[in-house]
């Protein structure tokens, strides 16, 4: 996963574009706390040094939405545990983080384009 990651960023770097990530190297940190694993070095630095935007938008688990399947196999339980790792792991990392509203598709896009630097 860190491997994965790291090419993501590096591929990002390399467009010149404006990328938005779902994952990113600082999540393997979280998905290790949520199983009560030791972050290893390796994973540390790689998190230090594949630095994203300092703003991170970060999506609470939402009951009213919320439904496992193929893609979401985790019960809304076990999504609060892994959201607050994500929350504890990107601020321990240095990020800021800015809940997204609980709205429609439309309006959450809206919210990130319209906090996003350009």
């Amino acid at each position: 996963m860190p491997a994965r990651e790291i090419r993501a960023h590096g591929r990002a770097a390399a467009s010149g574009a404006t990328v938005f990530f779902d994952r990113g190297v600082v999540d393997v940190a979280g998905y290790l706390r949520v199983e009560g694993r030791r972050v290893p070095q390796h994973v540390h630095s790689a998190a230090l040094r594949f630095r994203y935007d300092r703003t991170v938008f970060i999506a609470p688990p939402w009951s009213a939405i919320y439904r496992t399947g193929t893609e979401r196999a985790q019960t809304f339980a076990q999504a609060e545990r892994i959201y607050a790792a994500m929350v504890s792991a990107c601020t321990d990392y240095g990020y800021d983080l800015v809940e997204l509203p609980r709205s429609s598709v439309p309006e959450r896009a809206r919210f990130v384009v319209d906090r996003s630097p350009e």
